[in-house]
């Protein structure tokens, strides 16, 4: 089926928008009575929701699904065009990743995970473009690539003498960490200039680009604590680094293990979900969680109540949201505020086969600065995925002949685009930027207030996760801490014993 987000473009068709994916869900709804008595409400069908509607429906308790679009998988998501996944969003996944792996071993798809390099045939190297004059590149070895950008980004973490793990030594726990404050209230530009004399051009031009694809955001505006954060989960290492971020992704795409979490949920017969359904505002009578209904209003004027209402509505997001009683200071000033991250993602297939093994820095002058090699079509053509920075402020879809030219400038003359693909996050008034990175300070002043019970409703997103904050495991994390904590508040006046 088609899902009304995305885009899709080729030189016979032009532009068009929607894609298909197997996340959309037909029919959008399954109940008829908006009166119908319910547990639980869960605002948001990505992999935060898809997680607490399968943890509360499995544990016996009647679970209302609200989701905006006509799709499960929020920021996260695939389209399958030709027999080809494109991923829309979030991609990568690894067994370091402890929620998600639990997950992945749950559905039997640890042999589902395919590796998004392979280096053995091709052009092989690593092509470094510092400037738009198409005949100057530097080219090197994926080898020479590694060495390049390992030793340019210990030197930007290494702040404690031991990479990082001094001052960061259990990255899940930021609360009790003065040291860390000191980072988070860092841009990256701040920490770029403390090691400038240290970093060689290329050096500086491929570790900055590396750290805006981290972001999606500007020098100014990241933090560098937050990076720090990510090192950290990581291991302190570049190759944990690069295993955790870039390295393996889903056979099939995402919407195939979202779909995992929706047909378990839907198994259960305690499901009852509406799709198409923005949410315009959450009423908590009492406000104390005392078990008084909460009431969650749609635009088209539907309401639907519950003792609870888990909301995973995404930080950019939320201030588009009324709630009574109102946001507490600091979750209001935090989404008024947002994070960073508008992150440019596009799909090219090229018909250079040979580019399979390549990857390449275009920064700062092109509007996509990185991009990778990272499959084959079925046809026989390379798939690239490419990625762009709010520094470079491409919208894909407002000039495709723009995003052309952008894609051209990754490698001039090597290769001829048969089709573009792409989701415009920053346009997505569900999303309003790509995954979470935070300002400077935002994750220190505002991370536990984030976190903070709001009476009958429990906030949960990767946006505000302790541990792969913004990745699809902190998603996951968060959806498992919220239906956890509303099954035991539920537990006893219904009797039900909880399956999590």
């Amino acid at each position: 089926m088609t899902s009304r987000d995305g885009y899709q473009w080729t030189p016979q068709a032009g532009l068009t928008q929607g894609v298909p994916s197997l996340g959309v869900i037909s029919p959008p709804t399954n109940i008829k009575d908006t009166n119908e008595p319910w547990d639980v409400i869960v605002i948001g069908g990505g992999y935060c929701g898809l997680t607490a509607t399968r943890d509360l429906t499995v544990a016996g308790f009647k679970t209302l699904l609200l989701e905006a679009r006509d799709r499960i998988g929020g920021r996260s998501w695939s389209s399958n065009i030709d027999g080809y996944p494109y991923e829309m969003g979030g991609t990568w996944v690894h067994w370091h990743q402890a929620h998600v792996w639990r997950e992945i071993t749950r559905y039997k798809m640890s042999n589902a995970l395919t590796p998004s390099f392979n280096f053995t045939h091709g052009v092989n190297h690593f092509q470094l473009r510092t400037s738009p004059n198409a005949s100057v590149s530097t080219y090197m070895t994926h080898e020479a690539e590694d060495d390049l950008l390992r030793t340019a980004l210990h030197k930007l973490t290494n702040v404690d003498g031991n990479n990082g793990r001094t001052i960061l030594p259990f990255p899940h726990d930021v609360f009790h960490v003065p040291e860390f404050r000191e980072y988070d209230n860092m841009s990256y530009a701040d920490r770029i200039s403390q090691i400038q004399d240290e970093l060689s051009p290329n050096e500086r031009a491929t570790l900055e680009a590396f750290i805006l694809l981290c972001s999606g955001g500007k020098l100014e505006n990241s933090s560098f604590g937050e990076f720090l954060h990510w090192w950290a989960m990581s291991g302190y290492t570049y190759q944990g680094c690069m295993d955790c971020l870039i390295s393996y992704k889903f056979r099939d795409g995402q919407s195939a293990f979202a779909r995992q979490f929706w047909n378990e949920a839907l198994g259960t017969g305690r499901l009852g979900y509406v799709f198409d359904c923005p949410v315009a505002s959450v009423s908590d009578g009492d406000g104390d969680g005392s078990g008084s209904d909460v009431r969650v209003t749609a635009r088209d004027g539907r309401v639907h109540a519950a003792k609870r209402v888990i909301c995973t509505i995404p930080l950019n997001v939320l201030s588009g949201i009324r709630f009574s009683p109102p946001l507490s200071a600091i979750r209001a000033s935090a989404a008024q505020a947002g994070h960073v991250n508008m992150c440019t993602k596009v799909h090219a297939e090229v018909d250079n086969q040979a580019m399979r093994s390549w990857t390449g820095i275009t920064y700062p002058f092109n509007k996509l600065c990185y991009a990778i090699g990272d499959g084959t079509t079925p046809v026989g053509n390379t798939h690239l995925v490419c990625f762009g920075t709010d520094a470079n402020h491409l919208q894909p879809e407002e000039d495709v002949r723009e995003t052309l030219k952008a894609v051209g400038e990754l490698a001039p003359g090597a290769f001829e685009v048969k089709m573009l693909v792409f989701h415009n996050w920053v346009k997505d008034e569900f999303a309003k930027g790509a995954w979470f990175f935070s300002r400077p300070g935002m994750v220190s002043d505002c991370l536990e207030g984030l976190r903070e019970r709001h009476g009958g409703v429990v906030f949960a997103n990767s946006d505000w996760a302790l541990g792969w904050r913004s990745f699809i495991d902190g998603a996951i994390e968060e959806g498992t801490r919220a239906a956890r904590m509303v099954v035991e508040e539920l537990r006893p006046e219904r009797g039900v014993r909880a399956c999590l």
